[in-house]
């Protein structure tokens, strides 16, 4: 957890990703996740958390359903959404909080 709160404390902009392996929605995610890193390319940090090994970070993070993301600005959450999106839309938030 102390290199989690180092990189979202250092990293301007993160998106992270709470996940599980055996979750169906996550999988289908993953693609969706590698078209957004391409396209903001280094405006953001895009970090996947399996929640099954991470669990106090999970629970820290209150979360509840997989996948869930959180986009944290200097090391504060400035949104969260949980369930399948598409990619233009995690973009698109990116592009407004840079």
């Amino acid at each position: 957890m102390e290199k989690f709160n180092e990189l979202i404390e250092t990293t301007p902009l993160v998106l992270v990703d709470f996940f599980a392996t055996w979750c169906g929605p996550c999988k289908r995610m993953h693609p969706v996740l590698e078209e957004v890193k391409e396209a903001v390319g280094d405006k953001a940090r895009i970090v996947k958390v399996d929640v099954d090994q991470e669990e106090n970070l999970a629970r820290a993070y209150q979360i509840q359903s997989v996948p869930t993301f959180i986009l944290m600005k200097n090391g504060q959450p400035v949104w969260r959404q949980s369930g399948v999106m598409p990619g233009s839309e995690l973009t698109k938030l990116i592009e407004q909080n840079v």
